[in-house]
């Protein structure tokens, strides 16, 4: 049973009539009555339009301009009709039109055509939802369609004539006027982040917004300082997050600049701390580790974001705040999750992953979690959340974390996490010629009454992964006696490694794409491959295999493991076996 505590449940009891009053008062404010036309002598004018770091295709253009509208993994052909009138096939594809960042393709084919068909979009759109849209107008759609509009204002706006440059601007004041009201509503974290950055950018960029300024750049401080932690991960514990607020606070400080007013220091220190973060979850192929929502890794953006990092330091080892370890030598790079659930406003995309790994050599990666696709999230996400799509122990088959999965919690907060890892310990031990990590965590204690434990050895020049995992009863001096105690530790290989069990059943051999060879080895434990999915590729899903060892804690409380690069043949010399470290407990 899911635990929520007193102070949330009275928080929430006064979450549900709070929105509706701020909808209902951004109703009223956007009422025709309440937004005169503007004055026929004096029009209101965009300053400036801040740039878009987002990657575009000139050639999807032609598509938008046969009425081809792609987002999601879904096609919708118009035939002459307006995308704003179609049947949308999914949320996704929804959110993906009336977010209009596709205006972005059509600005990089940069013709009279594609602007003209843009112009001929944003008019359709104001005539068909431009007064209300329950999807369109949804705190997050519309901070990120304010957004778009700004930036793209040069495609929308050149050519354009005295009429649709005032309808595009006051149906644009009447959706900043409305998100004043409602950007509360938006969900914590990144969309209500969003909705303080599109506010902020209007203040920046607009003549008739300029006098809000001082109230939307004090909102965006404080929302920033309670998001960005202090070692510059973000307070949902997911890595994409740190992608997507960046492409957008990296332009808003040049807005401040570019209208000569100092960007908050909050603003930059925010920039500065999240940077490095960047490094920090990059494997040696350049990929994010996939960690609590994290999906495909888009190396366009990555390299656009790292080209504003003045510092170029080398990545950070310990992350405590947003609760990461690495463990690099050499070669080897380890990214470790090591911290309890995020807060329950902002778990709905978190997941029960802790104690979880992944493992890296130069450019190929070798243990992997499961992770998120680029399209289709829906079908996947509670499935993905769960322990047993993460490379650590599930116990008794059930997740380290419980997910709200019905009510109104689950409403307000996407299915958010109520219980989970409470108390996480680690050390470290960082030497020339080794890096050791000891963790555990307390998410079965309450149900099962053991604490999981695991330590990792990083050696032989990131060449060799030692670990072991350890079932420890929560109180006394043994495990439950009536309780349940099967275990099962997952290490879910990358699918460009064939994986082959050896004969005695206590090992695997893996092979790489450039034919090294690699052994996973349980000395003391049967070894089992069993399929799994690997759903951050860019193409989509793919089939891959996991490492299963399954076990009782009463029977077996400690489980050996060593990942290790076979050594090639020497010719004219005899090898001599390599000695088998022992952990230090």
């Amino acid at each position: 049973m899911s635990r929520v505590s007193i102070a949330d449940r009275i928080k929430l009891a006064w979450q549900l009539p709070r929105q509706y009053l701020r909808h209902c008062a951004g109703r009223i404010a956007i009422h025709p009555l309440l937004c005169p036309p503007l004055p026929r002598r004096k029009l209101d004018r965009i300053v400036i339009a801040p740039q878009d770091l987002r990657t575009a295709d000139p050639t999807r253009a032609s598509e938008i301009y046969s009425g081809r509208f792609a987002f999601a993994g879904k096609i919708v052909v118009c035939d002459g009709r307006s995308p704003f009138e179609m049947t949308a096939p999914s949320n996704d594809w929804a959110e993906g039109l009336l977010g209009f960042g596709w205006l972005r393709h059509l600005r990089a084919a940069d013709s009279s055509i594609t602007r003209s068909n843009a112009r001929a979009l944003v008019n359709e759109w104001i005539d068909l939802q431009g007064s209300w849209n329950s999807v369109a107008w949804r705190p997050d759609i519309l901070s990120r369609r304010i957004i778009v509009w700004l930036t793209q204002a040069p495609l929308i706006l050149e050519g354009a004539d005295v009429r649709f440059y005032r309808r595009f601007l006051r149906n644009l004041t009447r959706q900043i006027r409305y998100l004043r009201f409602c950007a509360g509503n938006a969900h914590k974290g990144i969309p209500r982040l969003q909705a303080r950055i599109a506010l902020t950018y209007a203040s920046l960029c607009m003549a008739s917004q300029g006098r809000y300024l001082n109230g939307a750049t004090r909102r965006l401080i404080a929302e920033i300082e309670s998001q960005v932690l202090p070692d510059g991960g973000h307070v949902s514990r997911n890595p994409g997050a740190l992608i997507e607020l960046l492409l957008d606070l990296l332009p808003l400080s040049q807005a401040f600049t570019a209208r000569n007013v100092p960007p908050p220091s909050a603003l930059q220190n925010a920039i500065d701390r999240m940077m490095p973060m960047l490094r920090f979850f990059r494997h040696g192929d350049g990929n994010f580790a996939l960690f609590n929502g994290m999906g495909p890794t888009s190396p366009d953006l990555i390299a656009t974001i790292l080209a504003y990092d003045d510092a170029r330091g080398l990545p950070i080892a310990n992350a405590p705040h947003c609760g990461y370890q690495r463990l690099e030598l050499g070669a080897g790079v380890v990214l470790i999750d090591t911290g309890r659930p995020p807060p329950l406003e902002v778990s709905g995309e978190a997941h029960a992953g802790c104690l979880s790994f992944e493992f890296s050599v130069k450019h190929q990666r070798i243990v992997v979690n499961c992770g998120l696709p680029a399209t289709g999230k829906e079908n996947w996400r509670q499935h993905v959340r769960g322990t047993a799509a993460h490379s650590t122990a599930t116990f008794n088959g059930a997740s380290s974390c419980q997910f709200v999965e019905t009510g109104v919690l689950k409403r307000l907060h996407n299915t958010p996490i109520a219980a989970g890892p409470t108390t996480v310990a680690i050390e470290r031990e960082d030497h020339e010629t080794e890096v050791l990590m000891r963790a555990s965590h307390d998410g079965y204690a309450s149900r099962f009454g053991v604490v999981h434990q695991r330590i990792l050895m990083l050696h032989a020049g990131g060449l060799r992964l030692d670990g072991e995992d350890c079932f420890l009863p929560a109180a006394g001096r043994a495990l439950p006696a009536k309780m349940p105690d099967q275990f099962a530790l997952r290490f879910h290989l990358h699918p460009s490694i064939r994986a082959n069990r050896l004969a005695e059943g206590r090992g695997v051999m893996l092979t790489m794409p450039n034919k090294d060879i690699w052994h996973f080895t349980a000395p003391e434990d049967q070894v089992e491959i069993e399929e799994s999915v690997y759903l951050a590729g860019t193409e989509g899903p793919r089939r891959t295999v996991q490492i299963v060892i399954y076990g009782h804690a009463r029977d077996v409380s400690r489980v050996l493991w060593s990942f290790s690069q076979m050594a090639p043949p020497q010719t004219g010399s005899r090898r001599s076996r390599s000695h088998e470290p022992e952990l230090p407990l």
